[in-house]
């Protein structure tokens, strides 16, 4: 353990921070194996932070434009354009109007 001081708006604290031996978190890197995608599976869409699909304005084969909008999502009593990040046909959609969603969801994948 190695302590240091950080000074944070004026308030200072005291913080210990563990040092990792990089030849042991490659070793476990190791052994954890890596699954990558299959060939072809497109790009994903995943929501930026948590919040309800309001709508959903794409469906499975529909083709896309780059900076399409594909949905609406509100967050924060805030509605927020998902768009497309590239040119392509949609694939599958993971979330229906009304969904839940959290930060990171998956909500369509265009190939």
């Amino acid at each position: 353990m190695r302590k240091f001081s950080v000074n944070v708006n004026g308030t200072r604290y005291e913080v210990e921070v563990e040092e990792i031996d990089a030849n042991a978190v490659a070793a476990a890197a190791k052994q954890e194996p890596v699954k990558a995608a299959p060939a072809g599976a497109g790009t994903e869409v995943r929501s930026p932070m948590p919040g309800n699909i309001l709508q959903v304005n794409v469906n499975p084969g529909d083709v896309v434009k780059e900076g399409q909008q594909l949905m609406i999502l509100e967050a924060m009593k805030m509605e927020n354009e998902i768009l497309a990040p590239c040119a392509g046909r949609i694939t599958s959609i993971g979330v229906a109007k009304g969904s839940s969603v959290e930060s990171g969801a998956l909500l369509c994948t265009i190939a």
